[in-house]
């Protein structure tokens, strides 16, 4: 145990001089690891994850898994940029832990490389799983060349948080189903104050699924076309979208370089903004924060002022193995586990995350009474846009979001802004294509 520990640490601090797997564009395809003549031999398995509010359900749902298999493993929390770095480093170096979460960012090129263990005739001859319970949308995205490479985790939709202390002091009524993007404006313009001390509301360039891509999608505009071969960043209407999140910068939110060097997250739990626009995955989060939890609810996102649409970004991991563990059958009993029907109950009922499984999301809006969460599940039911991703969608995210900062900075202006971020991606996507 402290053996396997200590090579991820050291992993993790080698990894800044790791060589990337892949640029825009695609790679060659490997073989998954197979099954292992030595049954459950190689030890106890490493799982590796992101989020730190997810841990200690996730460490219950391991614990079962013990009970009932007597394989043992550890859950181990990475931040977010060293998680990438370690990995890179590991399929690099021939390192990793044995199991761990797997994003739309980066999933096509781990698939691509050989890296991830093929499930496909696992979960075939599987009596536990239940894939036709899955989102399609999330399935799809972790199969490649015909093959998959991780089981769906969760779904995840983003919701509106609003301090209502604030509204009530601003005699303001709470957010509603009938609001549209000019009331939220509205609204956040009559609870930010003219000393600086709060603000209505916070967005990043990099705030993209929890953030302006909502208000793209719901104003008729889009990021990436369905075949997934240009950009919709100069889309007229994409542009009348930011260029409505520009007013908002300009008035109703913290200066750029205050929301560059404190997380939106951090603002409305330091009581300096009023609303903010949040996935899913960051309720544990906040129910832990005090400030928060005294403070503030959950309601549905805005509508279009003119077409009273509604459009939610949603998104979903995926449990994979490294190809080459040394306990490919315990690894694959994991994954299986994982994605049980009882499982993602449990995980639901836990509060971990709201479950991939259909229907057992239900179980997840009653994990607290701080909160009300049935909005993040009405957004489920209304019109769902699934988060845009390609083969490289890393590498021409970063393009994007390094354009628009320099709308948010105020050194050019939002139009031209995403005129740049398209013509950056579509190079991209161009040479994904090659």
């Amino acid at each position: 145990m402290k053996k396997r520990t200590k090579k991820l640490t050291a992993l993790a601090m080698a990894a800044v001089t790791a060589v990337s797997l892949a640029a825009c564009g695609g790679s060659t395809s490997g073989e998954g690891g197979g099954a292992s003549s030595g049954g459950d031999a190689g030890g106890k398995l490493t799982v590796a994850i992101w989020d730190n509010g997810q841990k200690a359900g996730l460490d219950q749902i391991v614990a079962d898994f013990t009970a009932a298999t007597g394989i043992e493993a550890e859950v181990q929390v990475i931040t977010w940029d060293q998680y990438w770095t370690l990995l890179e480093a590991g399929a690099s170096g021939g390192d990793m832990p044995d199991v761990f979460w797997m994003h739309s960012n980066e999933v096509q090129k781990y698939m691509s490389n050989g890296i991830l263990m093929d499930l496909t005739d696992r979960i075939a001859a599987s009596d536990k799983l239940e894939m036709d319970k899955f989102p399609e949308d999330i399935k799809q995205l972790y199969q490649y060349d015909g093959k998959v490479y991780a089981i769906p985790k969760d779904i995840d939709t983003i919701a509106l948080w609003y301090n209502k202390t604030m509204f009530d002091e601003a005699g303001l009524e709470y957010p509603n189903e009938d609001w549209t993007w000019d009331d939220f404006y509205d609204a956040a313009v009559k609870l930010t104050k003219e000393d600086g001390s709060q603000y209505g509301t916070a967005m990043n360039p990099s705030n993209e699924q929890d953030g302006y891509m909502n208000i793209i999608y719901t104003m008729g505009g889009y990021v990436l076309s369905e075949d997934k071969k240009s950009s919709g960043m100069d889309d007229p209407n994409t542009i009348k979208a930011m260029n409505f999140v520009d007013k908002m910068i300009k008035t109703v939110m913290p200066p750029a370089t205050v929301m560059a060097e404190t997380g939106t997250d951090v603002l409305l739990g330091s009581g300096q903004i009023a609303m903010l626009t949040q996935g899913s995955w960051m309720v544990p989060a906040f129910k832990e924060n005090e400030y928060i939890a005294a403070n503030c609810d959950v309601a549905v996102l805005p509508k279009d002022p003119e077409t009273g649409k509604r459009v939610c970004l949603y998104n979903g991991l995926g449990w994979a193995a490294n190809a080459n563990t040394d306990n490919p059958e315990g690894a694959w009993k994991l994954l299986e586990w994982f994605g049980t029907k009882d499982m993602q109950l449990k995980q639901a009922q836990l509060g971990v995350t709201m479950a991939a499984y259909q229907g057992v999301s239900d179980e997840w809006k009653n994990n607290t009474d701080l909160f009300n969460l049935q909005p993040y599940l009405d957004m489920l039911n209304g019109d769902l846009v699934f988060r845009p991703s390609t083969r490289a969608t890393l590498t021409w995210w970063n393009m994007v979001v390094e354009d628009l900062k320099e709308a948010w900075n105020g050194n050019v202006s939002m139009e031209d802004a995403c005129k740049k971020a398209a013509e950056d991606m579509n190079q991209c996507l161009a040479e994904e294509a090659q």
